[in-house]
């Protein structure tokens, strides 16, 4: 079977996106499907490229034992060929990944990443780059539930 391509997208690619990376990366790693399953972030606006992620959300992560390693980058056309999940933070983020692609198959493989939420009832990952310690902390709460989910939904593709 080909390998799924998983992207989460959020607009600095900084604080959500690499969380989602990070602890997706790390539910694959524990349930022995990181060969089957390639994930990587990127971000609508191109303004912090290259930058790690957000030191707040890093060392919020490194406290649940997460590694957030990756660099921004800007979510770009061509990455609704070579992924087959868009996994976008917010309604926003959705807004701005479909203004990519025309209508159509492309366009359908964004997601907003909180319809996989488990146990949590919210419709978007809040953006924690302005708040203060509580807003990463929430924000990796989200983030753990929605991948639990979503690692359920591709273990039935598999």
């Amino acid at each position: 079977k080909s390998m799924i391509k998983l992207l989460f997208v959020c607009l600095g690619n900084i604080c959500r996106s690499p969380t989602a990376e990070g602890v997706m990366q790390h539910l694959l790693d524990q349930a022995g499907l990181a060969q089957q399953v390639l994930v990587d972030s990127a971000g609508t606006s191109g303004h912090h490229v290259g930058e790690a992620a957000d030191e707040r959300m890093r060392s919020h992560a490194l406290e649940r034992g997460l590694e957030l390693t990756s660099r921004s980058r800007k979510l770009v056309a061509k990455d609704f060929q070579e992924f087959d999940y868009i996994l976008v933070m917010d309604q926003s983020n959705f807004d701005d990944a479909a203004a990519l692609v025309a209508e159509g198959p492309l366009r359908s493989k964004i997601h907003l990443f909180t319809d996989y939420c488990l146990s949590s009832r919210v419709s978007s990952v809040p953006d924690p780059y302005y708040g203060g310690e509580a807003g990463f902390e929430r924000v990796l709460d989200i983030v753990e539930d929605a991948a639990k989910g979503l690692l359920a939904h591709l273990k039935t593709k598999m």
